[in-house]
């Protein structure tokens, strides 16, 4: 694998956790300091944050890598540096990475529901690729008891499933639900989610991801290289659209007259991105059909309602790859081509 750009080359992933924790100001962070490929990012030295009086400083033992976090470090789609950690022409936080799980190093003064030591996950608004990151307390829950430290971070694209599936998609027990690019990060999690609230699902994916979605609890499996779903004649009450690669047409074709699409994805460019939120806005206003985009917003309260779906065995992470902090930039790389088969993991501590 291709290595970002190492500007401090004592710093390998076995001995750099040495000299970081020996260091007291200063950890291992990714830095990125403007848009592109994930080459701009750069590996190196630097202050460790301060948590304000709402944050949690968390010691990160694992990160992980979704497709989010690829637009965030591209750019693109342009809507995502509208966010208020992003800039229109450079990114405001240096640091990039969202969901983590570590163990709780410091508090700040109004925090009272962590105190050091707890084992704790959840979701930054920026900053977890790195050896520390702060974290306001509400996007944060502890730890999945039965999960290691790298499951737990494999959750980051659990809470984007469960706010569509459950909240926007409002699935009930009974209704027929499709889940499209059922084999990705959310995916994974919005068919497992989707059999939890008792919903019959019929997942899309490859045939070589089909055992896997099986096992995941899907009723049927729809294998795209060979046939297409849109040409036959089942309907659904939910389509959940993880990928953004079929038109709006195609999928409102296979839902009920009064059925539900919801999209956390209108493709990887900008301006598919653009069209499908015109045409969900557009449409919406002459169909019985509900259309819907949406944008996830992380909270401490999803993240108990994922704990206890964890606990109860109604779901677990997938991870397909583990990669060092040094290697942020080949697993942004490889999420980003769309093809990852659920999700992807950095390694920060290694234990």
């Amino acid at each position: 694998m291709d290595t970002i750009n190492v500007m401090t080359p004592a710093l390998s992933p076995a001995l750099g956790a040495t000299r970081a924790e020996a260091v007291t100001t200063r950890m291992r962070a990714v830095v990125h300091r403007r848009y592109g490929t994930p080459d701009v990012l750069s590996f190196e030295e630097v202050e460790r944050p301060v948590p304000g009086d709402d944050e949690v400083l968390v010691r990160v033992h694992a990160a992980g890598a979704n497709v989010g976090d690829h637009h965030v470090v591209t750019g693109t789609p342009y809507v995502v540096r509208l966010s208020p950690h992003a800039g229109l022409r450079h990114p405001r936080s240096r640091v990039p990475g969202m969901a983590l799980a570590g163990r709780v190093e410091a508090v700040g003064a109004k925090v009272t529901s962590f105190r050091p030591g707890d084992e704790v996950y959840g979701h930054a608004p920026a900053g977890a690729f790195a050896d520390y990151a702060t974290v306001p307390a509400q996007r944060l829950a502890f730890k999945p008891s039965h999960l290691s430290f790298e499951e737990a971070a494999a959750t980051s694209s659990a809470i984007t499933a469960l706010q569509g599936v459950r909240d926007v998609g409002s699935v009930q027990a009974g209704q027929k639900v499709l889940i499209n690019g059922a084999s990705g990060a959310v995916g994974t999690w919005a068919v497992q989610i989707a059999k939890a609230l008792g919903a019959e699902v019929t997942a899309v994916c490859s045939g070589r991801n089909a055992t896997m979605v099986r096992a995941l609890g899907a009723d049927s499996v729809v294998d795209y290289t060979k046939e297409d779903f849109a040409a036959g004649g089942a309907r659904f009450d939910l389509v959940f659209d993880a990928v953004g690669n079929r038109s709006l047409a195609d999928l409102r074709k296979v839902l009920t007259p009064t059925g539900t699409y919801v999209a956390c994805s209108g493709g990887s460019s900008s301006w598919r991105w653009l069209l499908r939120l015109a045409q969900v806005s557009l449409l919406s206003l002459f169909t019985r059909q509900t259309l819907k985009m949406f944008i996830v917003s992380p909270s401490g309260a999803d993240l108990l309602s994922l704990k206890e779906l964890v606990e109860t065995a109604k779901a677990k992470p997938v991870i397909e790859r583990h990669y060092a902090l040094s290697e942020v930039a080949d697993a942004l790389r490889h999420v980003g081509e769309g093809h990852a088969r659920g999700q992807v993991v950095i390694r920060v501590v290694w234990e």
